[in-house]
C-alpha cells in the first residue's frame, strides 16, 4: 500500500508540470481542425497552429524532445491516474 503513497505524492508532483504543454497541444490541435472543417480556413492561414501543436517554433533540435516529453508525461498521468483510481474503487468494495 505504500507504493500508492509514492505514485500519488509523484502524480501530484508531476500535474502541474505537464498540464501547460498538453493544454497548448489539445487546444492548438483542435483548433487547427476545427478552423480547418468547420469555419473554412486554408491550410495556409492556420499553420501557425500546427507550428504551435507540433513544437516546430522550439527549433529542429528541440522539438522532438517536447513531443516525445508531451507523450511520458500523458502516459504516466493515464497510468498512474488509473493506478490511483483503481486502488480507490477496491478500497470501496473492501
Amino acid at each position: 500500500m505504500a507504493w500508492f503513497v509514492q505514485v500519488r505524492e509523484l502524480h501530484r508532483r508531476v500535474a502541474p508540470l505537464v498540464l501547460l504543454p498538453l493544454l497548448i497541444t489539445v487546444l492548438s490541435g483542435v483548433s487547427y481542425r476545427l478552423a480547418r472543417d468547420w469555419l473554412g480556413f486554408s491550410r495556409d492561414q492556420v499553420h501557425w497552429m500546427m507550428v504551435v501543436h507540433e513544437g516546430e517554433w522550439l527549433g529542429a533540435d528541440l522539438e522532438p524532445v517536447v513531443v516525445l516529453l508531451n507523450a511520458l508525461g500523458l502516459l504516466w498521468m493515464l497510468i498512474s491516474g488509473g493506478a490511483l483510481l483503481i486502488q480507490r474503487w477496491r478500497r470501496r468494495v473492501h
